[in-house]
């Protein structure tokens, strides 16, 4: 038993001194990272700081498209929505057309699938056929 104590005894002396020998690596350890810290910010002050060129990011890799057919290129394309402002002009005042259609479909009293218009503004009159029937009304011109 008495080996055993010595043992035990020299192992903690022993632990002691390590824990000793580390604290004080890890002392000399901080303060060379607090001395290598003040180089760089005494570096950076002196020289204008550079950007690191920027990383090129690898080609994706995509698996090859099948051939498309005429028809599905054509399905595919979205005709483009054009609004269009027209104006009639006539003694130096304006109607818009938008107005005058909007009049139209008001005095049919219904949505018309398709209207035709004949606007004659020496008469300020419009002449339409709204989904075949005929008709007419007064465009004052403002």
């Amino acid at each position: 038993m008495a080996k055993t104590k010595k043992t035990a005894a020299t192992a903690e002396k022993e632990t002691k001194k390590t824990v000793k020998a580390a604290e004080v690596k890890a002392e000399a350890v901080e303060a060379k990272v607090e001395e290598v810290k003040a180089e760089v910010k005494a570096e950076e002050k002196k020289a204008p700081a550079k950007k690191a060129p920027a990383k090129k990011a690898a080609p994706k890799k995509t698996a090859p498209k099948k051939p498309e057919t005429v028809e599905a290129k054509i399905a595919e394309t979205k005709p483009v929505e054009t609004e269009v402002n027209f104006f009639v002009e006539f003694g130096g005042v304006q109607v818009a057309a938008k107005e005058v259609v909007k009049n139209i479909k008001a005095t049919i009293g219904k949505d018309a699938k398709e209207i035709a218009v004949y606007l004659k503004p020496e008469e300020s009159k419009a002449y339409f056929v709204a989904d075949g029937e005929k008709g007419e009304m007064d465009v004052y011109f403002c």
